[in-house]
């Protein structure tokens, strides 16, 4: 799988005092072309490996399907960059519905911002899985140090299932959201149960990561990067747990405290307040 995400490059560094010339690894972007049922969908610009799951997570997390069994056949096309989806019961794709906000009527709520298709899959997350401060740190490091692409290259996101005591699969690429759309392939095509789960991330927890964690049905994301506002919005609404900027022995806690052990008590949400 490295040999596949990574490739070597001249380049000239600076080393200090003196510019020399060297041999760097860098991480390697792949257009993948998805077609559904005939039918152009989406290119996704990919690491090239994984890709079974990546389309599969990436078709669950667009709403095209719901479970694996919804497709008949999947066909990847490595050399060119295709992907062929054949669906079991046809249906008309509207690209609108994939590309245009859906204004809601949510009394200012974060929900007015979903896309169509954000509207019908993204569900609040119900989990009573809790997870102490010790374990969001444990987590970070054994998914940080099992990424030997990102070591390398520098240049890839992780994305890891786990329980609260270990990781059980992670998954690299260098879009924060295939990485996570590649984990949710991979739990759809295994059937893994989810509610008890935590997915640690290495990217920023915007409004987008947000939803695919809703989409996946996790109720704990922890991430080493920065939230943005209608992230952490979002995640309130849909009872998500976010944990950020876990690194150097620190971290915070943005919303739905209650599964972190030490913070149970405490109640802190970041919705908006109502407008009049």
């Amino acid at each position: 799988m490295g040999e596949k995400i990574k490739n070597e490059l001249k380049a000239i560094k600076f080393n200090g005092s003196q510019l020399i010339e060297t041999v760097d690894v860098a991480a390697i972007e792949f257009p993948l072309t998805v077609y559904v049922d005939g039918e152009e969908f989406a290119t996704i610009v990919c690491s090239p490996t994984d890709l079974e799951q990546l389309v599969i997570g990436f078709l669950a997390s667009e709403g095209i399907i719901r479970v694996k069994g919804d497709i008949d056949m999947l066909e990847v096309d490595e050399v060119r960059g295709f992907a062929y989806v054949e669906l079991k019961v046809k249906q008309s794709i509207n690209k609108e519905y994939y590309s245009k906000r859906m204004i809601g009527s949510c009394c200012g709520k974060s929900r007015q911002f979903y896309f169509h298709n954000d509207a019908r899959t993204a569900k609040t997350v119900m989990s009573r899985q809790k997870i102490s401060i010790a374990q969001c740190f444990a987590l970070m490091s054994e998914m940080q140090e099992s990424s030997q692409d990102f070591q390398q290259t520098g240049g890839v996101h992780n994305a890891a299932l786990c329980t609260v005591s270990g990781l059980l699969i992670s998954y690299s690429d260098v879009g924060r959201h295939n990485a996570l759309d590649k984990l949710y392939g991979h739990c759809l095509h295994h059937n893994i149960p989810l509610r008890d789960k935590v997915v640690v991330f290495s990217g920023r927890i915007s409004s987008e990561v947000v939803l695919k964690i809703a989409k996946i049905g996790a109720g704990i994301l922890i991430s080493k990067s920065a939230p943005t506002t209608l992230g952490i919005d979002l995640a309130a609404d849909l009872g998500i747990t976010v944990v950020g900027f876990v690194r150097n022995n620190q971290l915070n806690i943005y919303s739905h405290p209650e599964r972190i052990i030490e913070a149970e008590h405490l109640n802190i949400y970041n919705e908006k307040e109502p407008s009049n």
